[in-house]
């Protein structure tokens, strides 16, 4: 029994602290996904002098209506997860920042993290964990309708659209998973496919079928979004027959995929034509000190459990790069 109380009250415990931005931390980590929160469990637990900069808590594991092949849980819901991770790490005296995000970082001896409010933070060496964010469509009134209609996230927005006509853009597990939270409440959905088929996993292919108010759109493409002060219809071109058609409808969600959130660091890191950061199997990127993991890097399969692992190797490949520079 006092092993259990004592577990409670470790777990209750908050000991992080603010940014410093007079202080040089021996690592600092950029990202508040499972990658950056878990290397900062693993950094302060090695006695690092650690800080972690968060832009938005949980990355994409915050928008995810459920989470079924996390081990532990047999089901759990993203928000709660986080809110765990989240625990954990502010049971340490980490230097904890949530809410701004990074401008840029500059190499060296001692690593500059420019923050967006014009702060900078400084490390000897520095762990990017900073995921990936959704793709656009980069059509007539997307960013205008956006917030009027236009949206990327159903565990954020899928509400407001109960009752009402939906057309989800894309084919695979996010644009899969969007309309099946959609369908549950909407009067109609319609999923538009640049593919001739969907290629989600085979379970949630089999999920949304079940639903009885969902119609497709395959080989088409989206060529606008149509409204003035709130979206009203979608224009979608049919790339077989070259045929434009409006169909009319209330809100469009745009599930196209993610880009890696890592144009702050571009050219100080190697990185692919996507994007995406370029490490080693230990985490390490093309400079020294410099460590990268999760979404946001070259790894394949992108989950929270591989993000999560990924994260622990990066921060002992930083507490390992501390200890050997002195």
């Amino acid at each position: 029994m006092d092993f259990n109380l004592n577990a409670v009250s470790f777990v209750n415990e908050k000991n992080a602290v603010p940014l410093d931005s007079e202080r040089t931390y021996d690592v600092v980590i950029i990202g508040g996904g499972p990658a950056g929160l878990t290397a900062a469990v693993y950094c302060m637990r090695k006695s690092v002098d650690t800080a972690i900069i968060i832009k938005h808590l949980g990355g994409q594991v915050s928008e995810t209506s459920s989470v079924e092949n996390y081990m532990g849980y047999r089901f759990i819901n993203g928000v709660d997860l986080v809110e765990k991770f989240r625990e954990q790490v502010q049971q340490f005296a980490v230097g904890y920042g949530e809410g701004a995000g990074v401008a840029s970082i500059e190499d060296g001896a001692v690593k500059k993290v420019n923050l967006d409010d014009g702060r900078t933070i400084r490390g000897r060496a520095l762990v990017l964990a900073s995921g990936k964010s959704w793709r656009k469509l980069g059509v007539p009134g997307e960013q205008r309708l956006t917030g009027r209609g236009v949206a990327y996230c159903t565990i954020c927005d899928a509400p407001l659209f109960a009752g009402k006509t939906v057309v989800v853009v894309g084919g695979g597990n996010s644009g899969v998973e969007a309309a099946i939270d959609l369908a549950a409440i909407a009067k109609e959905v319609i999923v538009v496919q640049n593919l001739d088929r969907l290629t989600a996993d085979g379970l949630l292919v089999d999920s949304l079928a079940a639903f009885g108010n969902v119609s497709y759109r395959y080989a088409s493409s989206v060529l606008e979004i149509i409204g003035e002060n709130e979206v009203r219809a979608v224009a979608v071109r049919d790339e077989g027959t070259g045929s434009v058609m409006e169909i009319a409808a209330e809100g469009i969600f745009i599930e196209i995929g993610l880009a890696p959130n890592s144009g702050f660091a571009r050219g100080i890191v190697d990185m692919n034509e996507s994007g995406e950061i370029a490490v080693d199997c230990a985490c390490r990127t093309s400079s020294a000190g410099i460590f990268a993991a999760g979404d946001v890097t070259t790894v394949p399969y992108k989950q929270i459990i591989i993000a999560g692992g990924e994260g622990a190797k990066a921060a002992l490949s930083a507490c390992d790069y501390i200890k050997k520079t002195g």
